[in-house]
């Protein structure tokens, strides 16, 4: 196994790591999203050249999450738009395409008024990024760190159901995208002032 390597500044930044409590919500690879059940969410698995993909760290609480969120008005309900604009907020990033590769079922609605939706998973490019924000929605200023997939997983506290999406994910990048397979074991954090990654 293969030593991963990162910065003194990276090693304080992912020492205070706080994960989420897993929901439980059921993923459903591949599957389209029923008629009828509302989509609320969008999230992104964005891949760089050499497999990784952009995670988001919080340094105020140790939150880490994948760019995405909630579908405004102005997406109009399409789930690809919603993960395009919420890149490009939280973390100034510019993708490609998104591919679908599934969704949770959120049964008690937590983003849905108490009323079960779907929160999509997406996978895409991730071509360049800008200068480094806040976001303007909640204010806050993440770290924009290249982990592997598999590492993504455990930062993000997801488990089994999040190596499943994981496969997914580097599934569709490899066939789509011609990422590799595996991906390159090195944390980094993305410059402040951004950078191109697909040309």
């Amino acid at each position: 196994m293969n030593r991963i390597e990162y910065s003194a500044e990276i090693a304080d930044l992912l020492g205070r790591v706080r994960r989420r409590p897993i929901a439980g919500w059921p993923w459903r690879p591949g599957e389209a999203v029923p008629a009828g059940l509302p989509v609320k969410q969008s999230w992104g698995w964005l891949f760089a050249p050499d497999g990784r993909v952009l995670t988001l760290v919080n340094p105020r609480d140790g939150i880490v999450s994948l760019p995405g969120g909630s579908l405004e008005q102005e997406d109009g309900g399409d789930p690809a738009a919603a993960l395009a604009r919420e890149a490009g907020e939280e973390a100034q990033a510019v993708i490609g395409r998104p591919r679908y590769l599934g969704y949770l079922y959120d049964r008690v609605g937590s983003a849905n008024g108490g009323h079960e939706c779907a929160r999509v998973r997406m996978a895409a490019a991730l071509r360049r990024v800008g200068p480094s924000q806040p976001d303007p929605a909640s204010g806050r200023h993440y770290r924009r760190l290249l982990v592997a997939p598999g590492l993504a997983v455990e930062l993000l506290g997801w488990g089994p159901q999040g190596v499943r999406q994981a496969r997914a994910a580097v599934t569709a990048a490899v066939v789509h995208l011609g990422v590799p397979a595996s991906a390159n074991e090195t944390i980094e954090e993305l410059p402040p002032a951004g950078c191109v990654l697909f040309g």
